[in-house]
């Protein structure tokens, strides 16, 4: 992640400054992952191709729908807790940890395949971090990363069902 100056504001929460400094850091982070995340989802849509590609064009952008709005979310938690969010693409792209979609067209079961295992590894980290959210004694972030994880979980339970 770049450095940043002047990593915290002064702000009145009742959360200690070095637990917001983690916090911060792990939620840049979630913003990094869930951008690339996102627009890996847009990325199969727009090159989807087969005879089934209208169902996957579609079920692709509900997932991207679906995860998208936590980008926002994430962004204004991060604020709140007196950081400054790390959002734009370059930044996202610096820092995800979410493994690059292959480029080029590909058929709805390459691609699905591919976004099943990324919104797995995505979901793990997440569930990983309400931990470390509870850990820093902050149920607000615990909370919203519950809410990111059942969302994913559940969009991770879709695209696993056209697999089997």
């Amino acid at each position: 992640m770049p450095a940043v100056k002047n990593r915290l504001q002064d702000v009145k929460l009742d959360i200690k400054a070095s637990a917001r400094e983690t916090l911060v850091e792990l939620l840049n982070q979630t913003l990094a992952d869930t951008s690339d995340l996102v627009s890996q989802f847009k990325q199969a849509h727009w090159n989807v191709r087969g005879m089934d590609f209208w169902q996957f064009h579609q079920m692709y952008d509900a997932v991207h729908a679906a995860l998208e709005p936590f980008v926002d979310e994430v962004a204004e938690r991060i604020s709140t807790l007196g950081g400054v969010a790390m959002g734009t693409v370059r930044m996202a792209a610096a820092s995800s940890k979410v493994k690059e979609f292959p480029g080029g067209f590909g058929d709805s079961k390459k691609f699905t395949t591919e976004l099943r295992d990324r919104l797995a590894a995505y979901a793990k980290q997440v569930r990983s971090d309400i931990e470390a959210a509870e850990k820093a004694e902050d149920p607000t972030t615990a909370d919203l990363l519950t809410e990111i994880s059942r969302a994913a979980d559940l969009q991770l339970y879709f695209l696993e069902s056209h697999l089997h």
